[in-house]
């Protein structure tokens, strides 16, 4: 074994991961604050690609405007989301509520291409195309600018949650009942942490449209997210901090020593395998706490 192509293969898994978990944090802020499993959110990171996308190209806003702009956009779009369609959802099975957040998830994987066009675009983020040498191992200088990004959005999203506002979303998460009854507008605060949802999804979503090109297929990292977030435990952001490096090792080793073997495809298996053995021995995740309510 060639240990430096497997730390090769580790060092770019593990940023790879990082914008995994970029988009599972938005799983993880509205689990937080409703204890709602979203599955809109590949869908929404999508559609922050899109509208980045289509600022630059179609509008030609510079860089600098167009990223912040698709944002704040999608901030909107994810507050707007919880207002008219989740909202008048309270009181209904929590089973109910999940259903409509997939059926957002279908509803916006057709919809988003089909406004924008469905062949793939190319969204420039002015990242260098040449790899980083470090001795023997090349870096994915994409996977290392977008991994870097990730890692401080991420870390500041857990500075967030020790401001006032933070707090807020703290106790809203730990008992809706008691919020209300100290002032706390609990709606608002879900509001919120969907509006942050859709920002963290559209981040990571614009990151692996500079990677991989923007079109339907980077709602797929539903899937990621949603191991992520299982293996991280879906009230921890440190959890999938952590979950997203692992499994983003994991998508990179495997597929490298297996495929060979089984003809390709192993890679498609590992976030599903990590959802399966999650839920069958540590159903908290890593770092969640074992009181969470499973639906």
């Amino acid at each position: 074994m060639d240990i430096y192509f497997l730390l090769e293969l580790a060092v770019n898994g593990v940023l790879i991961g990082l914008m995994y978990t970029l988009v599972a944090l938005g799983i993880v802020l509205i689990f937080k604050s409703s204890g709602i499993a979203n599955l809109a959110q590949g869908a929404l990171a999508m559609a922050g690609a899109y509208i980045a996308w289509a600022l630059l190209t179609l509008a030609g806003v510079p860089l600098w405007i167009a990223v912040p702009l698709s944002l704040i956009a999608m901030f909107f779009i994810g507050a707007g989301i919880e207002r008219v369609a989740l909202r008048p959802m309270i009181g209904q099975p929590v089973i109910m509520v999940i259903m409509l957040t997939l059926g957002l998830e279908i509803l916006l994987r057709g919809l988003v291409p089909a406004i924008f066009g469905s062949v793939v675009k190319r969204l420039d983020l002015g990242i260098p195309q040449a790899p980083v040498i470090i001795g023997p191992m090349l870096i994915n200088t994409a996977y290392l600018v977008s991994g870097g990004v990730a890692l401080g959005l991420v870390l500041l999203s857990m500075l967030f949650f020790g401001t006032r506002i933070g707090t807020v979303l703290r106790a809203v998460s730990d008992d809706q009942t008691a919020s209300w009854s100290v002032g706390i507008s609990v709606e608002r605060a879900i509001g919120l942490s969907w509006g942050m949802a859709g920002v963290a999804a559209a981040s990571g979503g614009i990151l692996w449209g500079s990677v991989q090109g923007v079109d339907w297929t980077l709602s797929l990292l539903l899937l990621k997210a949603l191991a992520v977030a299982i293996l991280g435990g879906l009230d921890s952001i440190f959890g999938v901090l952590i979950a997203g490096m692992i499994l983003g090792v994991l998508e990179s080793v495997i597929p490298a020593y297996l495929d060979p073997y089984v003809g390709g495809g192993s890679r498609d298996v590992v976030a599903s395998m990590v959802i399966l053995l999650t839920v069958i021995f540590r159903p908290h995740g890593l770092f969640g706490r074992e009181d969470i309510e499973r639906v």
